[in-house]
């Protein structure tokens, strides 16, 4: 007869998650901020870890039941993957995306990431760091496509180097503080 105990736990899939975002957002907004221009290495990035490890996590967090990590994870790694085909634009016929669609899309982004922004406050103060400062950066690259701004466009990626770099550092403090049993990097 088997027993809850019995059944095997599932790891933690948050720092796959994070370090998934974090480190695809930090490089897409390398771009953003002026450094380097828009490469397959970024498009790479954003199918490999953005999207495909950050679905992963999403669907472990699902098993896992924790519907906020679940939600989070899984919408932001389609959200690479959605970006991708927007910049491919792989289907012949169909009207490559403009400006003002653009800052529909990343409105709708900044929409979706205010409420989760919200959910974060119940949760430890990296995560309301990196979901805050996603919020800001979703909101700046929708005002750069429907103005035309680069400034605000240079800014947002400032702003997504910031964001992306607070993600690995939670991936990070998670993985250490486990390996350690204790709080070595304050989260």
């Amino acid at each position: 007869m088997s027993t809850q105990s019995d059944k095997p736990s599932i790891a933690n899939p948050a720092p796959l998650g994070l370090l998934g975002f974090g480190m695809t957002t930090c490089l897409l907004n390398i771009h953003n901020a002026g450094f380097i221009p828009l490469s397959i290495m970024i498009i790479a990035m954003g199918f490999a870890l953005g999207g495909a490890a950050q679905i992963i996590a999403g669907i472990m967090e699902f098993k896992k039941g924790n519907t906020f990590g679940a939600t989070a994870f899984t919408a932001y790694g389609f959200f690479w993957w959605s970006l991708i085909i927007i910049w491919s634009n792989p289907v012949k016929g169909i009207e490559a995306a403009d400006a003002k669609s653009m800052g529909f899309y990343l409105g709708l982004w900044f929409v979706f990431t205010l409420f989760m922004f919200i959910g974060t406050l119940k949760h430890n103060k990296i995560s309301q760091v990196v979901f805050g400062s996603l919020t800001v950066l979703f909101l700046l690259l929708s005002l750069a496509n429907f103005t035309g701004v680069e400034k605000i466009h240079t800014l947002a990626g400032y702003v997504g180097i910031f964001c992306g770099a607070s993600a690995i550092y939670s991936a990070m403090g998670q993985i250490i503080n486990q390996e350690f049993g204790k709080t070595v990097i304050k989260l």
